[in-house]
């Protein structure tokens, strides 16, 4: 290993000022161009108004009593023995019409503030896996040591967003206990936004003590969203308990839930993507409208996870055609009704970093970018179909997101770059290589890649003969060498500590 590192070492000798992880600041991301649409004005209104028909006719299960209660107040028709729903396209409209079409998140570093909605990009890591794997452990179940090390890396890596939820289940940690350890990791070792676990009442009202803890009371953390939680429908059309228990509680104190079916095509939706979409919609939707029933106006986000099922194993297929085309299409419907989006960006069936998880990765990414999702979760780390963060993958995914970045910026035309002097002095059969125009940004006019590799056949042999995955291996080792801990007012901690303490001992009672 002491040659790949040397190698490594050498390769970070090169010009490395615009690399994604050299002294980058944070920064917010917006995207310039406009949207792809993949539904002419008539698809999209067909979708739309067989979702309303589908809650109207047919209705949705909510099974929570206080949820049932706000649908009874509101005017819908509601069952209460079997939690059916059916809600009068009118009531649903114009109750998603007090949702916010964007709205602020606060991190615990002001810097690391983040805007939601318009055409702002967030991008999240991986989440909700259950197993992790690096090129020295392997594939493993995934716990709390591993948790608070892709924290760290989240920390240092400028192009991703936010702490998103629950990168990788701790199983070392008892399940009524886990989210403390969890969120006490996120507060502690970052200073960027986060997702925190949504399921059930109890955990979100932790959350919501801890983030009051953090950023000065639950008064404050109303008037300022400080965190996020994902809520999935159970598909098809059903919300249950512990996704609801959430939905509401987070509403409640303002703070922004992702309301996001799962749906695979022929599985939990019949097996057409028209028929998914409308009823991913109805979906997203009714989740939309409760959220505004418990407190009008508070954020939410319209989130889509739609793809297709494998018909040859029944798994879900991930990196298709069919789900980059319901991405364009989830947001298209989502900013018909002034929505924020969620996508996914790092989607695959892969189960090792290789060329298959590379492509299909792309073929979530650019949908995602291009249809301008707003919230791109899953950007780095996914494997096998969401079973597995990859450390390695993780690393290789960043290298990804950052020429996201240097894309969305796209091309300045002006005097200065079209650069007709330095076009006229070098003229016909020179070069360009040593003109002051070029030595005056050749390192920052240029994407230097992280991980990717340029160099000729005989230096990259010279230097290890290492391919991307264990390039990416050094990286992400090196990363967590460097970390340092951002500053944490103590006594804010020792409160943070003296909570989940004092709730572990009444959980275990």
């Amino acid at each position: 290993m002491a040659k790949r590192e040397s190698g490594r070492s050498r390769r970070r000798g090169r010009i490395d000022s615009v690399s994604p992880l050299a002294g980058k600041p944070f920064r917010l991301l917006r995207n310039p161009f406009r949207p792809v649409e993949v539904l002419t004005e008539a698809q999209l209104e067909r979708i739309h108004r067989a979702s309303l028909q589908i809650l109207e006719e047919l209705g949705i299960e909510f099974l929570d009593d206080e949820a049932l209660s706000l649908w009874q107040k509101a005017g819908a028709t509601v069952d209460a023995k079997t939690g059916r729903v059916r809600i009068e396209r009118g009531l649903l409209l114009e109750t998603i019409g007090a949702a916010p079409s964007q709205f602020s998140l606060r991190a615990r570093n002001p810097r690391h503030d983040l805007k939601v909605g318009g055409d702002y990009i967030i991008f999240a890591p991986g989440a909700g896996c259950p197993y992790a794997s690096d090129f020295e452990q392997g594939r493993r179940p995934g716990d709390l040591a591993t948790f608070q090390n892709l924290v760290r890396l989240v920390q240092q890596c400028p192009p991703l967003h936010l702490v998103g939820g629950v990168l990788v289940e701790p199983q070392d940690i008892p399940v009524p206990v886990r989210h403390l350890d969890q969120v006490y990791s996120q507060f502690t070792l970052s200073d960027k936004a986060v997702i925190t676990p949504a399921r059930g009442r109890d955990i979100a009202a932790d959350c919501l003590d801890m983030a009051a803890l953090v950023f000065g009371g639950l008064d404050e953390i109303q008037r300022r969203p400080v965190l996020m939680g994902i809520i999935n429908a159970n598909s098809p059309l059903r919300y249950d308990a512990h996704m609801l228990g959430a939905l509401l509680t987070y509403a409640r104190y303002g703070q922004p839930v992702v309301v996001t079916p799962f749906i695979l095509a022929g599985a939990m939706s019949p097996i057409t993507m028209a028929a998914a979409l409308a009823q991913q919609n109805a979906e997203a939707l009714a989740g939309v409208a409760l959220t505004q029933l418990v407190r009008p106006g508070a954020p939410v986000i319209y989130g889509g996870f739609t793809t297709n099922i494998d018909m040859q194993s029944g798994s879900p297929a991930f990196g298709t055609p069919e789900g980059a085309l319901a991405l364009l299409a989830g947001a298209q419907l989502a900013r018909s009704y002034g929505l924020p989006y969620r996508g996914s960006g790092g989607l695959n069936n892969s189960k090792v970093p290789d060329a298959q998880a590379g492509y299909e990765t792309q073929m979530n990414l650019w949908p995602a970018v291009l249809g301008q999702a707003n919230l791109i979760h899953h950007s780095a780390g996914w494997l096998e179909a969401g079973l597995v963060l990859s450390l390695e993958k993780f690393i290789l995914d960043l290298e990804g997101v950052a020429m996201m970045y240097r894309f969305l910026e796209g091309i300045a035309v002006d005097d200065e770059t079209l650069a007709l002097d330095s076009i006229a002095a070098i003229g016909p059969g020179g070069h360009h290589f040593g003109t002051p125009h070029t030595l005056a940004r050749y390192r920052t006019e240029f994407y230097l890649p992280l991980v990717s590799d340029r160099q000729n056949y005989e230096a990259w042999l010279e230097q290890g003969a290492l391919d991307a995955g264990q390039r990416a291996h050094l990286l992400w080792k090196e990363l967590l060498a460097n970390y340092e801990q951002p500053p944490l007012d103590p006594a804010i901690e020792a409160a943070l500590r003296d909570y989940v303490a004092r709730k572990k001992r009444l959980l275990k009672t």
